[in-house]
Formats: structure tokens, C-alpha cells, sequence
């Protein structure tokens, strides 16, 4: 097998990136990837350098991972900013590292993407020693795969990886016909609680259109990165991702960009951006001019819960943390990630570290799941 990387993924054929890529996964495609690089979200500006891997084998593809340098830890969710501090108190450079990931993204998602073809864990241990073996040419202080799939979490495992648990909220669909039969396995209270939600949205007079990236004009855009921008700035944060990626990914990706649009009148008035696979549906950005009352959560949670449903849709996972999903029919789901630490000391500390924190958060899991919104009478 011929291993390679590189620097920009229009090394790759669109089509040829893709035939790998499981269930049309939104966050891995050729498309979404490339219109990060294209305009600048990822690169040197905002400390991610492409250095995507290739695994050929007899001229064919067969596998590869996107990765890429970090000389911070933005927009990765799986947070180390400990272990970074740790490194600076020691007087060594945590940074630059390396990731394999979905920018800006906490979506599940294959990191070592594999021909369905070949022997996929003989493609998987070649990727990842020859991952491990940059990693160790370049001097980088770690590589940590982020959001991993559990088949390929398996493979890591053994290899002698360090296991990370998280946990997220998601929404699944047993099969609902329409919205009001999956309230309809809710406990009175929250059955309650959502439809007084929808009521006050409903009484401000607030209309939602529903269309697709490649249904939206240039001046949508305009406004669809304005509420984008608009939410991270209000947060104190920055803001990565542009017009022109929102454009490129609408157009390119078309039916798996979901647009959410809530009108006052006339008045556009916030704007919600979801991503969507066959299987899956994912929430990722909102944004609104002005508060109304509980429109955050139509817009982000109800109006996608009614959109998977009328699609068949298996799960809908509508971003990183946030309890208050619970109440709303999201379920605590474990995450995974994987990481690789070159420095012995470090990598005994850190290791002891995640033994510690495991438990806690498998507790933590536990007693969310405690808190289930849904029936135990059905």
C-alpha cells in the first residue's frame, strides 16, 4: 500500500473522496471539506493546516483521514485546554498538534475513511501508524482522533490509543408518524411544556420556511452569515466560517444543507442552519436580530424534529452539550475520541488523567439518562 499526504484536498477527485465516505455524511464530504480550504475557515489564519492522508493500493484508493496541524484547540469540542495549560506550566509546547476531525464540528463521523471493499482493519492500522509516524517527523506533542465512529474506536483501542468519553444529546426516531405521535410518548409535563413552547412562538405571529442550500439566493446568504456571525460575537467568540463557505456548501451540497427561516411579517427575523446525511440530521448554527420567546428552541429543535420525522429520518443530533435538550426528547448519547501523547511523562499523566475521568463521566450519563423525558408505561 502507497501512503501520502497532503496539504490541500483538491488532491482528491470529488468523486473518488466520496465513494468513501459513510452514509453521505455531510461534515466528510469532498464538498464541505474543500469549501472550508476554499475560503479560508481552515489554513494558517485560524491555525488548521490541512494534511489529509491517502492510502493507495494498486493505484486504487482506499482509504483516507482528514487531519490536520492545530496550533490552538477552537472549534474542536473535545476540550485538552488542561492539558495544555499543563504543558506551558512545564515550560514544553503542547502546540502545534495534530487532528483528525470535521472542522468546527461535534458530529459523529468516520475519521479513517475505508474502501467497503478491502480488509478494514488492515487499512485502518496502516493509516494509523502511518498517522503516528508524521506525527513523530514533524515533532508534534499528540494526534488525537475526535467524534470516532466505534468500529474504527475499536482499532485505536487496541493499537494502544487513549480512550476520551463525552456526552451529547440526541434525538432518535423509533418511526413517529408526525410530530404530534412523538409527543404522545412524552410524560404529561414535557408533553406540556413543548406544546406551551410552540403556542408563544405561534401567538408572536412567527412563520418558518423550510427550503434546501440550493434553494437560497445570494442576499439569504448574506443574511443566514450575518445571524452566524451575529450569535458567536455575543458570546465572545470567533466566528470562522464566512458567506462564501455558506454559499459553496449550499450550492455544491444542495439538499444536504436544510435551511430553517423565521419570518415576522414581512421580516426575517433569525435563521437556523442544519446539515443532514441519508440516515441523520444535524443542527450546527442559529442566529436571530431580537428575543422571542422560546424561538430558539423551534427553530433549532422542533422544526428539525419535524423535518427528520417527515423524512424518515434516523437521528438528529443538534449540537455539543446543552442538558436542557433532555427535556425536549434528546437523550444523552456517549461520544468517543482517541489520543496519541509523544511525551512519556505526559502521556502516563494524561493517561491517568482519563482513567480517572471515565468513571465520572459514565456517571454523569447515567444519571442524565435518570431524567428521560419519555413514558416508562409504553
Amino acid at each position: 500500500m502507497q501512503v501520502a499526504n497532503h496539504s490541500q484536498i483538491d488532491d482528491f477527485k470529488a468523486e473518488e473522496w466520496n465513494r468513501l465516505v459513510k452514509d453521505d455524511n455531510p461534515f466528510l464530504r469532498h464538498e464541505f471539506l474543500s469549501a472550508l480550504e476554499h475560503n479560508g475557515c481552515v489554513g494558517k489564519r485560524f491555525g488548521w493546516l490541512p494534511q489529509h492522508l491517502s492510502v493507495h493500493d494498486q493505484g486504487k484508493l482506499v482509504g483516507v483521514s482528514p487531519l490536520y496541524i492545530k496550533d490552538n484547540s477552537y472549534g474542536e469540542f473535545v476540550f485538552d485546554h488542561v492539558w495544555a495549560d499543563a504543558y506551558r506550566r512545564s515550560g514544553l509546547n503542547y502546540y502545534p498538534k495534530m487532528i483528525s476531525a470535521a472542522p468546527y464540528t461535534p458530529a459523529y463521523g468516520n475519521r479513517l475513511l475505508i474502501d467497503p471493499a478491502v480488509d478494514s482493519e488492515q487499512v485502518q492500522r496502516v493509516m494509523i501508524d502511518a498517522t503516528l509516524d508524521l506525527v513523530k517527523q514533524l515533532k508534534l506533542s499528540s494526534m488525537h482522533w475526535l467524534f470516532t465512529m466505534p468500529e474504527e474506536g475499536e482499532t485505536l483501542k487496541r493499537m494502544g490509543m487513549h480512550q476520551r468519553l463525552g456526552v451529547q444529546f440526541h434525538w432518535t426516531n423509533p418511526g413517529y408518524s408526525d410530530f404530534d405521535h412523538f409527543l404522545s410518548q412524552l410524560t404529561a409535563k414535557r408533553r406540556k411544556n413543548i406544546r406551551h413552547e410552540r403556542r408563544k412562538v405561534a401567538q408572536a405571529g412567527i412563520r418558518f420556511r423550510l427550503v434546501t442550500g440550493d434553494q437560497v439566493s445570494e442576499s439569504e446568504w448574506a443574511l443566514l452569515t450575518h445571524f452566524y456571525s451575529k450569535t458567536f460575537e455575543e458570546r465572545y467568540s470567533l466566528p470562522t466560517l464566512n458567506q462564501g463557505f455558506f454559499q459553496e456548501v449550499g450550492e455544491k451540497m444542495g439538499r444536504q444543507v436544510v435551511l430553517v427561516f423565521a419570518y415576522d411579517g414581512p421580516r426575517c427575523v433569525a435563521g437556523a442552519i442544519l446539515y443532514r446525511s441519508r440516515s441523520v440530521l444535524y443542527g450546527r448554527h442559529w442566529g436571530c436580530l431580537e428575543h422571542y420567546d422560546s424561538l430558539h428552541f423551534e427553530a433549532c429543535y422542533y422544526q428539525g424534529i419535524g423535518y427528520a420525522i417527515e423524512q424518515g429520518l434516523k437521528r438528529f443530533e443538534p449540537g455539543a452539550q446543552g442538558e436542557h435538550k433532555i427535556w425536549r426528547g434528546f437523550m444523552p448519547t456517549l461520544t468517543y475520541s482517541y489520543h496519541w501523547i509523544a511525551n512519556p511523562e505526559f502521556n502516563s499523566g494524561i493517561e491517568q488523567f482519563l482513567h480517572q475521568e471515565a468513571p465520572a463521566m459514565l456517571a454523569y450519563h447515567r444519571n442524565l439518562l435518570e431524567s428521560s423525558p419519555y413514558r416508562n408505561d409504553i
